[in-house]
């Protein structure tokens, strides 16, 4: 019989050791996933973390990042009273003060600069996490603010906009019925290891794979039947170049095109001039290869594709190649299709789950007709009509020049400096020009220290929250500790400042409970039947996408089908942008003699997300330094070897990494992991580098670089 001690040691929970085991989820990557966590807890204390064996997402399964969530939520940098700046901006000088003076200073501010200049001269921002993001957005209209922004500015919304251009519906690969997976951008390894395990399912069951990436990574050597490697931000002159082969040979569907595609015409004369003469020269990929691709999709159908939107969209031509390879799902005749591209009506926070709820009713009914355009509407006009909330890329530019009105204050959760381009030059100095800033964070980070005042917010160890799942699942959680120090819920501090600020929307003023069960609506369980399951629930509404089909009865589109040319675009002339999926090469007007290499960053890393886990010693013992990766050859031919440090320029800046010699990129190209504070990639590249269509910034193939040895190896 085990002693007391030993049970213990080995942390068995029990009655002898008053170990329990609590549910919640693990909100450290984006709201795709969000695993289901078993907290062994002692004594309110997080003393372990396994995977939930229960849970239908990841069956207890855990990433390394799940894995680290007790060091995450224990950093010894946790914000543990609300503060108040005390020194300059960014010294990070602070004096605790109460909650009910952080309320009382926010809300007087932020009702005098409406009062004075506006509604629209506060900013509402979320970065991460996402889980309260309808309840911000609702607060900044009841506020009567157009300006409710977030990290989506950079982060997949890209790719929505492409299938809302072409369907009015976002969709999602039925890879379990395909006999061939196009995955563009797809490597599971490092991110979304839960899909992993069904690519190399599929792959036994006999599915094809092509792969389409700029690196040889481990999907490649592990699944890939065909491997295409094209350089950054070509990859729209890749899909119009298969799109060409596949017409030329008659291996598309011209009776599904008939029926449901608008435009093929004009596309197939663009898609012309990609073609075995220039293919490999635009794109680094052999004509030969292109045309084994085409032939593959002619066998091997019906065809899925995932095309990963932020390494597609991080691109100043990304949204164009995003349409350029959804595409190849429309002529193919796998649009709506069983083993195609499934239409997939968002359930709740981007994630969908197959049932319905009133979250764009409730963020929507309190937006008010008469608001001022929001930040990023003129310059970004496409991005405007889809998403009608701000483009915070042009965040920075408003707060400094003031045009076309001014920005005076800034309420925001979770907020990353570093995710803007030009960071230092241009968000960093903006955030200084602010009259008054709020932040909102578990820690005190490098943006926190520029706030006037800092909130102490939760984990999701230590809150409530609903989350959706794929395949009609509904959860609402359990708090499995006591909040830490004296933080709170992010969603419990944006229903107070309504209340304090004495908002007309007695909704928010009841609580975050009251605003999901409005929510929750048209669902059989109530928020407070949902908590009482300790798991999730499957929801009696629950259809199965395949039950969304909707092409056949007219897609929401002003044609009613899948617009290869947008009309939508093609409406809007003065726009300047192009109705078809156009390609326009990256790097454009560079010099390539001083600057003769391709950089490209955002590579993932299993280790880390942006720079939210650089900070737990776990994860940052497997990757300790700022890192690039280079081929063995220019290596050699900078005398660079691994673990040097070297030096990475662009025309806008330079910054010192360690090298890693690896043959998994082309010669010619810099990867550099981001991330990391001391190695800033947002200063390599200027504010300016972005998207027409999106908005986004042009991460992925921004500039061109050049690279020069500093010093020895260090251990």
């Amino acid at each position: 019989m085990a002693t007391k001690e030993e049970l213990l040691k080995a942390k068995i929970p029990c009655p002898e050791t008053g170990i329990e085991i609590r549910h919640t989820l693990c909100d450290i990557c984006s709201p795709g996933s969000h695993c289901g966590i078993d907290a062994y807890v002692k004594d309110g204390v997080v003393i372990k973390i396994e995977g939930n064996k229960n849970h239908p997402l990841n069956r207890g399964l855990l990433c390394t990042k799940g894995a680290s969530n007790r060091q995450y939520i224990y950093r010894e940098d946790r914000v543990r009273t609300p503060l108040k700046r005390t020194g300059p901006r960014g010294s990070g000088s602070f004096e605790p003060i109460s909650w009910e003076e952080a309320y009382q200073t926010i809300s007087e501010k932020l009702l005098g600069y409406k009062q004075s200049f506006g509604a629209q001269s506060v900013f509402f921002f979320s970065g991460y996490s996402k889980w309260y993001r309808p309840i911000l957005q609702r607060l900044c209209y009841s506020f009567g603010s157009p300006n409710y922004g977030t990290e989506s500015s950079t982060c997949f919304t890209s790719g929505l906009m492409a299938w809302e251009t072409a369907t009015a519906l976002p969709a999602r690969p039925d890879m379990r019925n395909s006999r061939l997976f196009l995955g563009w951008a797809h490597n599971p390894y490092y991110t979304g290891y839960l899909s992993a395990r069904n690519t190399e399912r599929l792959k036994k069951q006999g599915v094809k794979f092509i792969i389409v990436d700029t690196m040889y990574t481990q999907t490649v050597e592990k699944i890939a039947d065909l491997f295409l490697q094209p350089r950054p931000g070509t990859d729209g002159a890749l899909a119009l170049a298969i799109a060409n082969e596949l017409i030329t040979n008659g291996w598309v569907d011209y009776e599904y095109i008939e029926k449901y595609v608008h435009g093929f015409e004009e596309y197939a004369e663009y898609c012309k001039g990609f073609h075995a003469g220039n293919i490999e020269a635009l794109t680094g990929v052999p004509c030969e290869k292109v045309k084994q691709a085409a032939q593959m999709i002619h066998e091997y159908g019906p065809m899925s594709i995932r095309e990963s939107s932020a390494p597609l969209g991080h691109h100043a031509n990304g949204m164009q190649n995003y349409r350029a390879i959804m595409a190849l799902s429309a002529i193919t005749g796998n649009y709506d299709r069983k083993g195609g591209q499934t239409p997939a009506p968002f359930t709740y926070t981007h994630q969908s789950s197959g049932y319905h709820t009133w979250e764009h009713k409730f963020v929507r009914e309190a937006r008010k007709s008469s608001m001022a355009a929001a930040v990023g509407a003129q310059r970004f006009p496409l991005w405007n009509e889809l998403e009608k909330e701000a483009q915070t890329m042009d965040l920075a530019r408003q707060i400094r020049q003031g045009t076309p009105y001014p920005i005076k204050a800034l309420l925001a959760f979770g907020m990353n400096f570093r995710m803007f381009p030009g960071s230092d030059q241009h968000m960093k100095k903006a955030l200084e020009e602010l009259e008054f800033f709020v932040d909102v964070d578990l820690f005190m980070t490098d943006t926190a220290k520029y706030a006037d005042i800092v909130l102490p917010a939760c984990s999701s160890f230590e809150r409530e929250e609903f989350k959706s799942y794929p395949g009609g699942y509904a959860y609402y959680t359990k708090p499995v500790i006591p909040p830490l120090y004296e933080s709170r819920p992010d969603t419990d501090i944006m229903c107070d400042l309504a209340r304090y600020m004495n908002l007309n929307d007695p909704l928010l003023k009841a609580g975050y409970r009251a605003c999901l069960n409005y929510i929750l609506s048209p669902i059989s369980y109530s928020v407070e039947q949902l908590q009482e399951a300790d798991t999730p629930l499957k929801v009696p509404e629950f259809h199965p996408h395949e039950e969304y089909a909707t092409i056949s009865r007219g897609l929401n589109t002003p044609t009613g089908k899948f617009e290869l040319k947008s009309e939508l675009i093609a409406s809007h002339p003065e726009w300047g942008l192009d109705p078809l999926p156009t390609y326009r090469a990256p790097y454009e007007g560079e010099d390539e003699t001083l600057y003769p290499m391709f950089l490209t960053e955002g590579g993932r890393l299993p280790n880390a997300l942006h720079s939210r886990l650089h900070d737990v010693s776990w994860l940052r013992t497997l990757r300790p330094k700022a890192s690039a990766e280079i081929h063995p050859e220019d290596a050699a031919a900078h005398g660079i070897a691994e673990g040097d440090l070297f030096e990475l320029s662009t025309a806008n800046g330079s910054i010192t990494v360690t090298a890693l010699i690896s043959r998994r990129i082309p010669r010619g190209m810099v990867s550099l992991y981001h991330g990391y504070r001391e190695a800033n990639y947002g200063n390599l590249i200027h504010q300016d580098r972005l998207d027409p269509y999106s908005g986004f910034p042009a991460f992925r193939s921004s500039t061109r670089c050049r690279i020069s040895r500093k010093g020895e190896a260090h251990e």
